[in-house]
């Protein structure tokens, strides 16, 4: 099992890392936790993987939003909707720190992507906010 998880573990990693940053379920925290208390790869090596493949799926769901403004252009909203809208308008890209929530992340981004916020200020905030949450997972478990 342990030659399992050196082999195919990163793969393993980036791609829930990945799927569970996109619009899909995914339990990726509970395979970084795994596979760093097996101790066949260093944290940070974890810590990075699990990072790329969540901003990454950060990311297509900021494309999705993205192309989603072409098929749906900006109108009047919902008032419960409009209000979120004009949050992320005020507070842009830093509010894309709070991508790692659960429910609200994956939206976030795909707003983000439909009022085409920056992509690269996004990116840099999707990827603190992801990275943050899965430090502090290792930390905690590796204390």
């Amino acid at each position: 099992m342990t030659e399992w998880f050196s082999e195919w573990g990163l793969w393993g990693l980036l791609i829930s890392a990945f799927v569970s940053s996109t619009l899909l379920p995914g339990g990726s925290e509970a395979l970084l936790l795994l596979l760093a208390l097996n101790g066949t790869h260093e944290p940070w090596v974890l810590l990075v993987v699990a990072t790329a493949g969540n901003s990454l799926g950060g990311m297509s769901s900021w494309l999705l939003g993205r192309w989603w403004v072409g098929r749906f252009p900006l109108r009047p909203l919902a008032s419960g909707r409009q209000r979120a809208v004009e949050r992320l308008q005020r507070y842009g890209s830093p509010l894309l720190l709070l991508s790692w929530l659960p429910l609200v992340g994956d939206p976030l981004c795909v707003a983000a992507g439909w009022l085409k916020i920056n992509p690269l200020w996004s990116l840099l905030f999707i990827t603190l906010g992801k990275g943050g949450r899965y430090a502090l997972l290792l930390w905690f478990a590796l204390g």
